[in-house]
C-alpha cells in the first residue's frame, strides 16, 4: 500500500511540475494576440515581446487580426486556446467583445494577459499589464495647461479634442485624465471649445484612425473658420499620434505652418509623429517604451508557469466588470522637441536614420 501511495504522489509531483513550467521553456508555447499591423506601436509591440519571450525560451504564437477586425481575433484566440497555448496574451481590439472566445481558456485553465487594453465583462482575465492610461492623459492635459500658461493668462483660449475609440477602454483612461486637468479652465471659460463637442462620444475617433481625424477636424476648420488668419485656435487635444497626425495634415492644408500651428499633443512616438515634432507641427507625444511593457509581460508568463507571485502595482484600479483585475502600470514619459534625442535615440529606440527629415 505504502508503494502504491508512492507511485501516485510521485505522479502528482510529475504533472505538477509538468504544469507548473519547471521544464524545459522551449516546450512551452506562448500565444500573443495583436489587434493590427495598420499601426506603428502594435508592430513594435509585437515583436518586442515575441522577441522577448523567445529570448526567455518560450515558443511565441505571434498574430495579428488584419485590421482590427474582430472576428479574425475571436478566431486567432480560439485558435491559441486549442493549440495548448499555456499562457495568452491578448490586446483586444474591443474590449468587450471576447467574452465568449475567453470561456475556453477559463474551462481549460489557461491563463490570459490582458495587454495595455483591458478586457472587459470576463473571468477568464488573470492579469492586466499596462501603461498608466491615466497619467498620459494627465501628461497630456497638464502640457497643454502649461504651454498655454492657463494659471496665469487672462485668455480665453480655444481648443479642440480628439480621443480614441469608445470601445477601447483606454479611451476613457487617456480622456479622464486630461479633462480632469483642463476641465476647471473649461468651466472658468478661460478655455472654449467653440464646437460645443467635449463628451467622450463626441470626440471618439474610430479605430484611432488618422483619416476620420483628418475628416472631423476639416469639418471642425469649415465650420469655425479655424485658419492661421481666420479663428482663434490655441491647442487641440490628441490622445494619440494617430489621430494627432491626421489633425495635423488638416490644419496644415487650411494653412498652418510650424509658426502658426495650435498646441498639438499626441501619444506614443509614432515616427511620422517624431518628424513632426522636429518639423514644429507637433507639440509632444507620450512616450510608453514598449521594451519595457514587454519585459514586464515576460516576467508574468514566467511566475505564471512557475507557479510563483505575479508581480503587480494595482489591485484596485481596473475593474472589468467581473471584478477588480491585478495589474501592474509602467510609468509614460512626455517627449518633446527638447528631450527626444535622449528618451529615444540614445536609448536605442530609433536610430537617427529611423526619424530623418
Amino acid at each position: 500500500m505504502k508503494k502504491l501511495l508512492s507511485i501516485v504522489v510521485g505522479l502528482i509531483l510529475a504533472t505538477n511540475l509538468f504544469a507548473g513550467g519547471n521544464k524545459d521553456a522551449s516546450a512551452i508555447k506562448v500565444g500573443v494576440s495583436m489587434p493590427t499591423q495598420s499601426l506603428q506601436r502594435w508592430n513594435q509591440d509585437g515583436s518586442n515581446m515575441k522577441a522577448e519571450l523567445e529570448k526567455a525560451g518560450y515558443k511565441v504564437d505571434l498574430q495579428y487580426a488584419g485590421d482590427n477586425d474582430i472576428p479574425t481575433q475571436v478566431a486567432q484566440i480560439e485558435n491559441m486556446i486549442m493549440g495548448n497555448c499555456k499562457v495568452i496574451v491578448i490586446a483586444a481590439i474591443d474590449g468587450s467583445a471576447l467574452t465568449e472566445a475567453l470561456k475556453g481558456a477559463k474551462d481549460r485553465g489557461i491563463p490570459v494577459i490582458a495587454y495595455d487594453r483591458l478586457i472587459m465583462n470576463s473571468d477568464a482575465v488573470s492579469y492586466y499589464a499596462t501603461f498608466d492610461n491615466y497619467k498620459v492623459g494627465v501628461t497630456q492635459g497638464s502640457f497643454i495647461r502649461d504651454s498655454l500658461n492657463l494659471d496665469k493668462e487672462a485668455g480665453p483660449f480655444y481648443m479642440e479634442i480628439f480621443t480614441g475609440p469608445t470601445d477601447d477602454n483606454n479611451t476613457n483612461f487617456f480622456y479622464g485624465g486630461a479633462m480632469d486637468v483642463l476641465k476647471p479652465y473649461i468651466d472658468s471659460g478661460k478655455l472654449i471649445i467653440r464646437s460645443g463637442q467635449t463628451t467622450l462620444a463626441q470626440c471618439a475617433t474610430l479605430n484611432w484612425s488618422m483619416e476620420e481625424a483628418q475628416k472631423r477636424m476639416e469639418n471642425l476648420i469649415s465650420a469655425n473658420q479655424y485658419g492661421p488668419t481666420g479663428t482663434q485656435l490655441d491647442a487641440v487635444l490628441c490622445s494619440n499620434d494617430s489621430t494627432a497626425n491626421g489633425v495635423t495634415n488638416a490644419l496644415i492644408s487650411a494653412g498652418y505652418t510650424a509658426d502658426t500651428i495650435p498646441v498639438i499633443t499626441g501619444q506614443d512616438c509614432d515616427k511620422p509623429s517624431v518628424k513632426n515634432m522636429i518639423k514644429g507641427y507637433q507639440a509632444m507625444s507620450v512616450f510608453k517604451d514598449t521594451r519595457t511593457l514587454a519585459s514586464k509581460v515576460v516576467e508574468m508568463v514566467n511566475s505564471i508557469i512557475k507557479g510563483t507571485s505575479v508581480s503587480v502595482n494595482d489591485k484596485e484600479t481596473y475593474d472589468n466588470g467581473i471584478g477588480i483585475i491585478p495589474a501592474f502600470l509602467c510609468e509614460p514619459v512626455a517627449v518633446t522637441i527638447e528631450n527626444y534625442k535622449q528618451m529615444l535615440i540614445d536609448s536605442g529606440y530609433y536610430t537617427e536614420a529611423d526619424i530623418a527629415l
